[in-house]
């Protein structure tokens, strides 16, 4: 049956769930965002020797990326 409507179905359902949805997109700049702020906060520590300073630089720079990181991602999937 190869090249039959029904295979030609499941394979067009397959690759519809293959596409990244917002939600995809959003988990996948949360998780980013945790991985970078750490090494951010960590590099500010290690830099100012200050935790309170590390924090605040890492918690700053977590909610402004992941938006921008969203925005990224979404627009690089308009032009695939």
């Amino acid at each position: 049956m190869r090249g039959s409507p029904a295979e030609a179905v499941v394979t067009a359902s397959i690759a519809k769930c293959a596409q990244p949805t917002h939600l995809h997109s959003l988990a996948k700049a949360f998780s980013w965002r945790v991985v970078a702020t750490a090494t951010t906060a960590l590099i500010a520590y290690a830099i100012t020797g200050e935790i309170d300073t590390a924090l605040l630089i890492g918690g700053i720079e977590f909610f402004l990326k992941i938006g921008i990181y969203y925005l990224h991602e979404r627009f690089w999937l308009l032009l695939t």
